[in-house]
Order: C-alpha cells, then structure tokens, then sequence
C-alpha cells in the first residue's frame, strides 16, 4: 500500500486530533480510574456490613463493574477520536487483531481468557483456589489476571491464561465455607476410637465450627503410621488456617493428655 493510501485510510477512520479532545480524552480516563477505585473501596466496604452470608455475592460483583466502566471507557473514547463508521469498524477491529496477535500474543490470551472466565467463573473474588503451587483467596480480579493471598501473606498474580493449561482447584467454589482437612499420623497401636473421639470433639468444640455442616473422622494406613483426616468447615472461609491451628492445638493437648503415640519414621523412609 503507497503512503498517500495509508495516509488516506487513516484520515477516513481518525478524526481531527485537537486540544479539547485530547483534554476529554484525559478526562475519560482519570474518570474511568477514579470509579474503579472508588467502586472497589466501596465494595470491600460493603461486603463488611452486609449479612455474612450475602458477602461473597457483593464481592463477586466487582469483575463485571470494572469490565463495565473500562468498556465504557474505550467506548468515548473510540467515538470521541474516531469515525465509527461499519467499513471503519471493520478495519480498526482487523489492524487491532492483527497487533494484538503479534505485539502482545499472550496478554491478548490473557485478556480472552478474563472474559471467558467472567462466564465459566472457575473462580470468583473471595474463592480459596489452588493454581499450580500457588493456593489461597482470590483477593483481586482484574482483566488479565486475578491476585491471591498466600498462607504467607504474600500477593501472588496469575494472568487468567492458565484456564487454558493449568487445572484449578476451587475449595469453596462461592460458598461462604470452604472445607478445611486436619491430617493426624499416628502409631499404628493407638485407640482409634478413642483417637476418633477426641478429633470429634476438638471440631464440636471449636469457636470457628460450622456446625450445620457435616465433620467427618477418616483413616488411611501408612506403611508407618494410621493417618487420621479430619475432615470439617470453618463458619467463615477466611479463618481456613486460623481454624486448622485451632484443631490442631485441641488435638494435641488430650492426646498428650492420654498419653497417644505418634509414630516413628524408619530412617531413610522418605528416599523410599
């Protein structure tokens, strides 16, 4: 294509740049930032005064705002600095692909992927998911990717274009609770009804049990020990490790109080 046609076509799809424009154009944006940030304070502040029950929902809710002002952004945008004519659409919509496709090959994944995931929701905001090696709450979603918070307090961001490779483990799946599982191993000549008993009740009696969901003792045996899970839920999925320190703690103390042993591991066991 010569230079005069390049020039041409794009003086048909551009309109006149001037300093108003670029001054709304600028107005947009900060506009645009300015309710994104001011829609997810409001959110987090919200989900803290609604019902626990009705939090989660809030939370969920904040993707879709955030993909509505953008769009409604890009949309002043384009009609502020461009004719949107159907031919000019079409040829805006094929240079755009086209750069997308060779400048920025995986962000554009990623950004699909955001949109396919608002639909197929693998997680939502407050979900606890594992993600390779990386698991905890999702604390942050935006376009290209999510954010969790680690056991460890640290933010880890995944882009969403691991939908497409990794599979993703989703413990509460927008559920206000998320089942926490207690591993005990013990020596293979302890009580197990007693053992059972006392896991039993360290659950009953935590602070942070949701009693109206079901807690469960299971066994597995180990070449070594008789592994114990204790399998029940926190009332609120953000006390998960909290919770699981609580059982722990309880545990603990009355086995020593009856004296249960805890296995010895062959030496060289673990290099199998």
């Amino acid at each position: 294509m010569a230079a005069s046609d390049v020039v041409k076509k794009s003086s048909e799809i551009l309109t006149s740049i001037t300093l108003i424009k670029l001054l709304e154009g600028a107005a947009i944006v900060l506009v645009a930032y300015l309710l994104i940030v001011a829609s997810e304070r409001f959110n987090n502040w919200l989900s803290e005064k609604m019902p626990r029950r009705f939090r989660l929902i809030v939370r969920q809710g904040l993707p879709f705002w955030r993909a509505a002002v953008i769009l409604a952004a890009v949309i002043s945008l384009m009609k502020l600095f461009l004719h949107l004519s159907p031919n000019n659409i079409l040829a805006l919509t094929g240079t755009i692909s086209l750069a997308l496709g060779f400048a920025f090959k995986d962000y554009a994944r990623s950004l699909i992927a955001g949109v396919v995931a608002l639909f197929e929701v693998p997680y939502r905001m407050g979900d606890r998911v594992q993600i390779g090696e990386h698991y905890g709450p999702v604390v942050s979603y935006g376009l290209r990717g999510i954010r969790l918070r680690t056991p460890t307090d640290n933010i880890v961001t995944i882009p969403h274009n691991k939908i497409w490779t990794d599979p993703i483990s989703n413990a509460n799946d927008g559920a206000l609770e998320a089942q926490v599982v207690t591993d005990f191993y013990l020596a293979h000549n302890v009580d197990i009804d007693r053992v059972m008993k006392i896991l039993y009740q360290a659950a009953y009696t935590s602070q942070y049990t949701q009693l109206k969901l079901p807690i469960m003792v299971m066994i597995d045996e180990n070449p070594w020990a008789t592994h114990f899970m204790l399998k029940c839920y926190p009332i609120d999925a953000r006390d998960e490790f909290i919770y699981k320190t609580d059982l722990l703690k309880r545990s603990k103390e009355t086995f020593r109080k009856y004296g249960i042993a805890y296995p010895s591991v062959p030496a060289g066991f673990e290099e199998g």
